[in-house]
Order: structure tokens, then sequence, then C-alpha cells
């Protein structure tokens, strides 16, 4: 040790720190996930100007979608926040004609996006889409948090869906990564597609094009992580009894 630096030992044993997995500079993705080959060799131009609602908790996740439709489409933005109010968004500050994504619930009822458009001009379709992105449970906060704001110039909507089926998403049905809590659950890039699609002129184009980005994503993805083993079915111990006397 040096005795006019008494601190020299410190640095001689301290452990070095981890290298970094490069990240790649155009679609921001580590490199061994790399989507630059998938992402459209420029952003799809889209009549429809899309706004994702960001929970800070879900701008981290490795599974999150949204940098990557940013990078998919010209005209979308993103907030970062839990409530919509106003002073965050010039555009959403306009008060112009909208929709937002978000299954039904008892209190809150939502029309089926088709039904809305089937009763509206083509030439008049609403020229905002917004999407709550976050989890399950933080996207149902920020939607009820946000209501009052976008009740002056929002309509609620959700997608058409088949409620025999459980889940119904890419990361559900092909691959499980993520599990959706219930039929008409998916992704913010599935619903996002699933809307243009009925939305733009070119929308079964758009769809397509976003699918198959989000289909080699997860493909990608998949390699680095194990997947989620549905959660085992928890009995009463009156229940199990009766179903183990049932069985014999």
């Amino acid at each position: 040790m040096d005795p006019e630096n008494p601190t020299d030992h410190l640095s001689a044993t301290a452990e070095p720190e981890p290298a970094r997995r490069p990240i790649c500079a155009n679609c921001s993705r580590p490199s061994p996930v790399c989507l630059c080959q998938s992402l459209p060799t420029r952003p799809i131009p889209t009549r429809t100007q899309i706004v994702i609602v960001h929970h800070p908790h879900e701008a981290h996740h490795k599974l999150s979608t949204v940098p990557v439709l940013t990078k998919c489409l010209l005209n979308s933005t993103t907030i970062v926040t839990r409530r919509l109010r106003h002073g965050l968004s010039a555009l959403l500050d306009q008060s112009l004609p909208a929709i937002y994504l978000f299954p039904p619930t008892p209190s809150s009822p939502a029309v089926t996006l088709s039904h809305l458009l089937s009763s509206l001009d083509p030439q008049h379709t609403p020229p905002v889409l917004i999407v709550f992105d976050g989890t399950w449970k933080h996207a149902k906060e920020m939607v009820s948090a946000s209501e009052g704001f976008l009740s002056r110039f929002a309509t609620r909507v959700c997608l058409d869906y088949d409620e025999s089926v459980s889940g119904g998403s890419i990361y559900d049905s092909e691959l499980i990564l993520r599990k959706e809590p219930c039929g008409g659950c998916v992704s913010t890039m599935e619903a996002v597609a699933r809307a243009l699609r009925v939305l733009e002129p070119n929308g079964p184009e758009i769809e397509s094009q976003l699918i198959e980005v989000l289909r080699e994503m997860v493909r990608l993805q998949a390699r680095y992580l194990k997947p989620m083993k549905p959660r085992p079915k928890l009995l009463k111990k009156g229940k199990e009894k009766k179903e183990l006397m049932e069985k014999s």
C-alpha cells in the first residue's frame, strides 16, 4: 500500500464492472436481438396520429413494444406519465376528435371500433388514436385517472374479439412470454396494428407489417427468456377433497 495514498489497496482489489451489451444505434436494442432487418425501410406514414401513454415503470421493460412501434410508425408520439392532463401534449390539448383503446368494464363501457366506424362517414374517422401501455393493473389505473381529461373529446373503444378465446395475443398464443389476462387483451403493438387495420385506407398492409416485426421481436427475445408457466390452480381444502373423491 502506498503510504501517501491509504486507499490505493481498495482500487487494486475492486471488482471490475461487467461489460455492457453493445446496443444497436438504429433500433436501440441489444445487438443479439437487433431488429433492423425487420423494421420498415422508412417509418410507415398514417393519416391517424397515434399517441402512446407510457407508464414510467414500463419504459425500461425488455419486452415493451413501444420503442419498436415508434420506430415503425411515422405519426406516433409517446408520453411518459401516469395520468393524461392538459399541457402534456400539444396535439391532445387541441381536443381533436379521438378514440382511446381499452377493454370495457362494468362501470366503464366501450363500443367496438368497428361499430363506431360504421356510424361515421369514412372521411370523418377520428384523427387521433390513444393507447395506454403498462401492466394491465397500471394501464387500468392510468385510464381511470385520465378519463376526466379524455371525456371532453375522446371515445372509449375496444377491439372486436371472440369472447370464447382466452388471451389471443401473439405473446400468449405463439410464445408464452407475457400472459394476457383475458379475451380481447393484446400487447400495445398488436392493439395499434389491429386498430389501424380499420382506420387506415391501406390498413391490412400496415397491420401485416407491424405484426411481422412483433413476431420477429418475440422470436429473438424467446432465446433469452424462460417461457412463463401457467400458475397452478389453487383450490380450497374442502373443494380439493371433494374433487379427489369424485375422481376416485
